[in-house]
């Protein structure tokens, strides 16, 4: 009789051999792979997410940037514009603190006792009756110049009733002031109160005159130009002082 230890042991396929792994169920198989997924997933978005951030932030970098230096390009154009006026400003062509009684004019003649008739249609030689050219007061028509520019002679009765009003007649002698020179004294007048018209055969380049005033200058540059308009411009002393210069007769050439 054979012994019980001489036995072989039963075959058992399904003990495990000494340090052998312990089986992991499928179900815990397929979390732990869903698991990797979801975190890959999780990670793939975070980045999507950083990412996006830091292009966002780039962007209100440069948003700000932009509107820093459009902010800093308008204010330097502002900056050369105000430097551009205040560096081509020019003082007032009627300065209200100089006094006109205080001004004194080398060379100004001054016609007294002169009436301001009018006389239309009849015209007026002013050089016979009065000893002027051109004329500074006097016997006139009814319509007064209206004040402006003009590029064409205007008729002497008209622009005398423009003096009797308070405005200076500014005149020039075609032949000798153009171009640059006639912009210049253009420039160099008020804007309202004020007519400039050709005078062919004056005694002078410019002639200014005011009503019974009147003063022949050098040229454009003349300084007299700025102290006869300061001490006769809008007077007090004319026979209608404030009265209109416009709404009358815009003679022929009339430019501005």
């Amino acid at each position: 009789m054979a012994r019980r230890d001489d036995i072989p042991p039963a075959s058992d396929s399904g003990a495990r051999t000494p340090g052998s792994a312990r089986p992991v169920p499928p179900t815990a198989k397929q979390q732990a792979k869903d698991l990797t997924v979801k975190q890959q997933r999780e990670a793939r978005r975070a980045e999507k997410v950083a990412a996006l951030k830091k292009q966002q932030a780039r962007q209100k970098r440069n948003r700000i940037l932009g509107i820093s230096i459009a902010s800093l390009l308008a204010l330097g154009a502002v900056v050369a514009i105000i430097s551009f006026v205040i560096a081509s400003a020019k003082p007032p062509i009627i300065d209200p603190d100089r006094d006109p009684a205080a001004i004194s004019i080398e060379g100004v003649e001054e016609f007294t006792g002169i009436a301001g008739t009018h006389v239309e249609p009849q015209p007026v030689d002013y050089e016979a009756q009065y000893g002027m050219t051109p004329p500074a007061g006097g016997e006139h028509w009814s319509q007064w110049l209206n004040c402006g520019v003009y590029e064409q002679p205007v008729p002497n009765e008209n622009a005398v009733h423009a003096l009797e009003h308070g405005a200076v007649w500014t005149t020039y002698d075609p032949d000798v002031v153009s171009g640059d020179d006639l912009e210049q004294l253009r420039d160099s007048l008020p804007g309202t109160y004020s007519v400039l018209s050709p005078f062919p055969g004056l005694p002078a380049p410019v002639v200014m005159s005011g009503w019974g005033v009147q003063v022949q200058l050098d040229g454009v540059d003349d300084p007299r130009i700025s102290d006869f308009l300061n001490k006769y411009w809008q007077s007090a002393t004319v026979p209608e002082p404030g009265a209109l210069c416009t709404g009358a007769l815009d003679a022929p050439g009339k430019v501005s």
